[in-house]
């Protein structure tokens, strides 16, 4: 049974969807089977492994238009598949709001699939609304990428952990964080330094961090305009390597748990 990872945190522009899709596909080339699922109406993970936005996707079997086993798609990794979206999803929080059990319809769409997954990973929105609900709900595991900036800093640890706490009482008593990953990491600054160092030494369980931090990096910001993830496209960069070191960290705790 595939093991669910959602990649949440509702402050854009922090490397999200860029640790969904290079992850995911450090994952795949180790030889497991993942489903990378694009559960943002912006569709930038589809784009990223090589399908248009305008694709047919999570948002349609999220409705039951189609069968979600018939919409996923291969990507240029192999081992690697993606359930798509279209910017139509960010119709579905006001179609769902009236629903019974309106935080569980991603749940009940990758349940009858999870089996034929080592991994399924939820890209999320930048916010904190009912997909992003929905995919927290539907996850064994939580996985948030933090900046390292000050602004991106302020607050947000408290938030975020209220937030798990929450869903975890009140929706998913099996939610468990995986980790904390720092990204957009720029060396040549002081500030990225004293942000990280400043918000480990203010969590006394430094296991909420991964070892891994990934940096600001060109081959990052141009692979996803050629549709491949960073392996593919440049995987002597110096943002492959720190993301497959990073892979190896989840799969090392998944693997614990």
């Amino acid at each position: 049974m595939g093991k669910v990872i959602v990649f949440a945190n509702q402050k854009g522009g922090v490397g999200k969807t860029t640790t969904v899709v290079n992850v995911g596909a450090f994952i795949a080339e180790a030889g497991r089977k993942v489903l990378l699922v694009d559960f943002d109406p912006q569709a930038n993970l589809s784009s990223a492994v090589g399908h248009t936005k305008n694709t047919v996707g999570s948002y349609e079997a999220l409705l039951g238009d189609e069968a979600v086993q018939d919409l996923i798609q291969e990507t240029p990794q192999p081992n690697l598949s993606v359930l798509p979206t279209n910017i139509h999803l960010s119709n579905a929080g006001n179609e769902l709001m009236n629903k019974e059990n309106k935080e569980f319809f991603l749940k009940k769409l990758l349940d009858p699939i999870k089996e034929k997954f080592d991994f399924i990973l939820i890209d999320c929105p930048p916010s904190l609304d009912l997909l992003t609900i929905n995919g927290i709900a539907a996850a064994d595991y939580i996985i948030v990428p933090l900046q390292s900036e000050f602004f991106a800093l302020q607050g947000f640890l408290n938030m975020l952990f209220n937030t798990i706490t929450r869903i975890q009482k009140n929706l998913n008593p099996d939610l468990r964080l995986m980790g904390i990953v720092f990204t957009m990491f720029d060396s040549r600054t002081r500030l990225g330094v004293e942000v990280i160092e400043k918000t480990t030494q203010s969590i006394k369980n430094r296991a909420f961090f991964f070892k891994t931090v990934i940096p600001r990096n060109v081959k990052l910001a141009e692979a996803p305009s050629h549709g491949l993830p960073i392996n593919l496209y440049d995987p002597n960069s110096a943002g492959a390597e720190r993301y497959k070191l990073l892979a190896d960290e989840v799969l090392e705790r998944a693997k614990e748990e």
